[in-house]
């Protein structure tokens, strides 16, 4: 593992887009962090990310040459992501790069063993293992509040789908969108799956299903312990972004549930009201976002491990290439 014995970490960041600049203010406040270069194809948003933080504009080779950057993020495309890794693995930098590791198992195993022979740092961003509600949930169920846990659901809900040309490169709703739900099925079990069951189908636009993916899913995992796991997910829900789970124990139940504007809750003669979940992720998870930019800044500055590693994110690519294909072959995938 790598450390960090400079006073400043100096970063860079690729991709200005919708989740780069919210890693890129996170980034910037934390206490020993510069960022010295932001990385974009589109040169205006590079420009106008790296003006907000007092940057530079570089290229990727200009970027893992210097010397002075000891870290980057990618927050880019997924089909850049694999490249990337492994070129800042090479360049002995530390990485923090957006899920998923890639869309394929081949390349996310040779980001794995790229990582793993540079002995670099490498965190990937599965940023709801650092939101307040989920980690107070793992807290309480490692502290046995709840006995041995037996059974946890999932519901993960979009307030609606991305744009058709989107959708047709993500890889499928399960590398794109469940991705995240696997991963927290193996954090909240701390299990691994012997066999994922998934069907779905498309509700909200036909012309998803015509681009050969679909908007609602219902996964079951049975795992090596023989606990159960059931994920259901859908592109649309008109009353805002829908994030819950429950973990179902020996001794009792834990839930985390959703995140709202205001916890205020409105009573009249007829009824009660209180306001709707957050709108979509970025302000879902705002707090999450936070947590796991400093984590990865600690990681670096004292050489610890992090939390959600590349191997977390191969993973959990391995189930949803496996519900990926359960749902396409209509059958029960056997994992080994």
């Amino acid at each position: 593992m790598t450390k960090q014995t400079n006073t400043t970490i100096h970063a860079a960041v690729f991709g200005a887009g919708r989740i780069g600049k919210i890693h890129a203010g996170n980034l910037a406040r934390q206490p020993g962090v510069q960022l010295k270069y932001v990385v974009d194809v589109h040169a205006p948003s590079a420009a106008a990310l790296a003006q907000e933080h007092g940057a530079k504009v570089s290229d990727i080779d200009g970027a893992l040459g210097d010397p002075e950057i000891n870290a980057v993020i990618i927050g880019t495309s997924t089909d850049t992501h694999a490249e990337l890794i492994i070129k800042a693995a090479a360049a002995g930098k530390a990485i923090f790069c957006e899920k998923p590791v890639d869309l394929t198992l081949e390349r996310a195993r040779a980001c794995a063993d790229a990582v793993k022979r540079a002995g670099v740092t490498a965190m990937i961003g599965f940023q709801r293992r650092y939101d307040p509600t989920f980690s107070a949930l793992h807290a309480r169920l490692e502290r046995g509040e709840i006995g041995t846990p037996e059974m946890l659901v999932v519901t993960s809900r979009d307030p609606g789908a991305p744009p058709v040309s989107y959708i047709k490169s993500s890889g499928g709703i399960f590398k794109d969108m469940l991705i995240h739900d696997f991963d927290i099925f193996r954090w909240i079990l701390d299990d691994e799956a012997i066999s994922v069951h998934a069907t779905g189908s498309c509700l909200s636009d036909p012309a998803i299903e015509e681009a050969g993916d679909i908007d609602s899913t219902a996964v079951t995992i049975r795992t090596r312990r023989g606990r159960l796991c059931q994920i259901n997910t859908a592109r649309r829900a008109a009353y805002g972004y829908d994030q819950r789970f429950e973990v179902l124990g020996s001794l009792g139940m834990l839930q985390a549930g959703n995140v709202r504007p205001t916890e205020v809750v409105a009573y009249s003669k007829t009824a009660q009201s209180c306001d709707v979940p957050e709108p979509f992720f970025l302000e879902r998870y705002r707090a999450a976002y936070a947590a796991e930019m400093a984590h990865f800044a600690d990681a670096i500055i004292h050489g610890t491990p992090v939390r959600t590693t590349v191997e977390d994110g191969l993973k959990a690519l391995v189930l949803a290439d496996a519900a990926t294909r359960s749902w396409r072959e209509n059958r029960i995938i056997t994992l080994d």
